[in-house]
This record gives C-alpha cells, structure tokens and sequence, in this order.
C-alpha cells in the first residue's frame, strides 16, 4: 500500500493498493476506504486503475489528522490502515451554492464567468491543451465546461470504454483526462464535468446504454474525480434531445451522482429545446440538483429564475462567432451585453466562441486559442463586480438622461460605465436617495453605485 503522510486541506490524497487483474475488475471489485477525523467520518469509493492497481482518492475537509481502513470484497485489498496530515490550505477550496450566488468553501464570494470547450482534451494533442490552457489564464473565464464521452463524429485516440465492452474502462484516457483538471485546478478553473449528452449519433450506443451501465459509468467516473476541489457536475449537455431516456431516468441519475459524491459538488443538468422560443428547462426546485444551468439566449428571464431560490447559470447563452447555425453567431456587441444584463439581474453567463475560418479548430470544441472580441470586455465586467456596488444596466436603450433610486440612509459614488468600449466616468459630487445622470446617447451602458 502507498499513500502520502500529508496533504493539504481541500486537496487529493490517494492510497495505491495492488490487488487481483483476473476476471473484470471494474465490475466485480468493490472497494472504499472510510476516512475518519474526530468524530466525522467519510466513505470514498474506489476504482480499478488497470494492471493490477486500485485507487482510492478522498479530499480532507478540516485540518489535522485523519485516519482510514481500506473494504473490498477482496481480502488481499481490505483492512489497510494508514493515517496522514492535513495541512492548511493554500487554497480557497472548492465552490458552493450558498442562496441564489456561489462561494468558495472559505467563504469568499465565488463569480461564475464561465467557457464552453467540449471536447479540449479528446485528442490528446499537448500542444494544445497548452495552449488552452494559456488562454484560460490570460482570459477572464473561470470554469469551464468540457465532456467526458466524445461524439459521433469523432475518432480520438482513447476512448473512456475499453472497446465495444462498456464494462470496462480505459484508464490511459481517464489518466489524461484527469491530468487536464488537475492542470484546470492549478490556474484556478473550475471543471464542469458533462457526463452525457446525445451527439453519439448511435455510432457507439452511449445514449442508450442502458441503467445498470449508465449507473456502473457513473460511479467510476464519480469516484475517479470527485475529489478534485474544482469539478462540478452536469449530468447532460441538452438532455431532452435524448430520446431514449425518460425524465424518470434523469432524475435517478442525478440523485446517483448525489448518492456516491461524499462531497456533494455542485450538481446539475442543462436543456437544449426551445431555446429561441420559450424556456424549456428541468425542474431546479428538486432537491438534488444545486443550481440552475440553462440554455437560453434571453437573459432577462434570469430575474424570474432567480426567485427558485437557486444559483442562475446561463451556461449557453449563445456564442460570439459566424457559424451557420444561430446559436454560433452572435456578434460580440451582443453577447458582451446578455452577460452584464444576466450578472446585474443576479445570474451568471457562460461564454463561448464559434469562428470557422480562426487559426485551428473552433473553441467551443477543441479549445486553443480565443480569437473573439468578447473576452477582454467580459474581463472588464468581471473586474467591476468583484469591485462591489450595484448596477443598473441600460443595454440597448440609448435615453438622454435616466433617474436612479438610490438606497436610502447614504451618500453614493455613481459612475457611467461604458460597456464597450470600456470606461468609467465619474458623475460629480456625491448623491443621496435619488440621482439624475445625462447620457451620451449611445447603447450599451450602465451605472455603477458605490457607498461612500
């Protein structure tokens, strides 16, 4: 048995047992460790790693010792006892949903600027996946959501099932994937894990795998990454394009994720039908999702969906690119101004880039680097909002001059916020319960308040 005497809070700490290769291990070993700190006590699943090597990987929550005794329904894999350290954090530790906003488990605010790069790390290319990353660094993105299975179309090097058997896994692809989150957690983004989506096309039967298989994949996956602090979890890109699965068969495989994550990450599942029509979303107010990811390109609806109770993450909101298919080709005026008007109505947005005719492939499928216009101004926009104040957002609007209720009991610091083309402008003097600001009379602006 191997594992590390000591590991920071909120990090991976990992048992390596060598155990039985015979037979299908991925299907017939059973195998978790409880790890024990004073009187809480966490299970952790395991998982077969090939060549005879099984994992255990468990995230320590508190600081100071922690104690574990390996089950299995193998004698030679249980009955390990070890114990080991858990050091201060460096970090701020994984994200929560904390009412309708986001949190890290410090307790420092958490905002949500999230990309769409599908499938970044299905063609092993490092090169790329560099340069993704780079990108990611230097942009103002903070999570990202990428896809575990590939899609129809596509013919990468590894795929997560070992052949045509969908009972066993290929661990060299699920070594590179989690490589990649780990790469995610190190510049501080959060991976927003897609376990399903229906692009398979019927090529090689993943829509329709079954329950007892879409259960099995699950847990693997589960007990492979649940312990990286910066995976979320989307049970399906554009679920009810599935046609054989039922909303009975969503609903227990995401009470499954709940049930085997002993960390309860972040947890949901995204639509895909009547985007330009009306909202057709799943029904957040069950409790085992823990916020709302949505496709829709109107993000005025983010103050009805607010009221759930729940975080609003407009993952898909249409993307900044000139694909033939609408929702890929948004101008970036445009998508710049349905963030700010989702993050001033108290949601967040995702963003995403589509031009065809960019250096290599198309973010949005295989990362690389950002071409658009959008991101410097979505940085722009995260910048004033971690700053702190309230916002009125004019967006297309173009008024000579506009009143603003200010909240009662103080003096204010207002400013005219050009979201465009990025300035501030101060309005003179300070202002108490009300404010009249003259405009330039052009689009695309805001007012920012801040107590003074």
């Amino acid at each position: 048995m191997k594992h590390q005497r000591s590991v920071e809070r909120w990090c991976v700490h990992e048992i390596e047992l060598t155990g039985p290769s015979d037979g299908n291990p991925f299907a017939e070993v059973e195998l978790s460790a409880r790890y024990t700190y004073r009187n809480r006590t966490v299970e952790a699943e395991g998982f077969y790693d090939g060549d005879g090597v099984y994992r255990i990987r468990f995230m320590p929550d508190r600081e100071g010792s922690w104690e574990f005794v390996t089950r299995s329904n193998v004698p030679e894999l249980d009955g390990y006892t070890g114990a080991f350290e858990a050091t201060p954090a460096t970090s701020r530790g994984p994200v929560r949903a904390v009412g309708t906003r986001f949190e890290y488990a410090d307790g420092t605010p958490h905002l949500s600027f999230g990309t769409t790069c599908y499938h970044w790390t299905h063609d092993m290319d490092r090169d790329r996946e560099r340069e993704t990353l780079r990108s990611l660094a230097e942009s103002p993105f903070n999570k990202i959501r990428m896809c575990v299975l590939p899609t129809g179309q596509m013919d990468p090097p590894e795929l997560p099932f070992a052949g045509e058997d969908k009972t066993r896994y290929n661990p060299v692809f699920f070594r590179h994937l989690e490589a990649r989150i780990a790469d995610l957690c190190a510049i501080g983004v959060e991976a927003d894990v897609i376990l399903f989506h229906p692009y398979d096309r019927g090529r090689r039967g993943l829509e329709n795998m079954g329950r007892e298989l879409d259960h099995a994949y699950v847990r693997y996956v589960v007990a492979r990454l649940a312990a990286f602090r910066n995976v979320w979890w989307s049970v399906a890109n554009e679920y009810d394009f599935n046609r054989d699965k039922t909303m009975d068969d969503w609903d227990d495989l995401l009470r499954t994720v709940k049930r085997h994550d002993p960390y309860e990450r972040l947890l949901s599942i995204h639509n895909g039908t009547r985007m330009y029509e009306v909202a057709s979303v799943y029904d957040f107010a069950k409790p085992w999702v823990t916020h709302q990811s949505i496709q829709h390109w109107d993000a005025t609806l983010t103050t009805e969906w607010v009221k759930t109770g729940k975080p609003v993450v407009i993952d898909e909101i249409s993307y900044e690119g000139d694909a033939t298919r609408r929702w890929g080709n948004v101008s970036a005026q445009e998508l710049v101004a349905r963030f700010w008007e989702a993050m001033t109505r108290g949601g967040y947005a995702g963003h995403g880039e589509v031009y065809i005719d960019s250096p290599g492939r198309p973010w949005i499928g295989n990362g690389g680097s950002l071409h658009g216009q959008s991101p410097p101004r979505i940085a722009f926009l995260r910048r004033l909002m971690e700053e702190g104040g309230g916002f009125r957002y004019l967006g297309r609007r173009q008024p000579a001059v506009v009143n603003v209720e200010l909240p009662p009991g103080a003096d204010y610091q207002v400013d005219l916020v050009d979201t465009w083309n990025m300035t501030i402008e101060a309005v003179a003097g300070t202002h108490r319960d009300r404010v009249r600001v003259g405009l330039p009379g052009r689009p695309y602006l805001a007012l920012r308040m801040r107590r003074v």
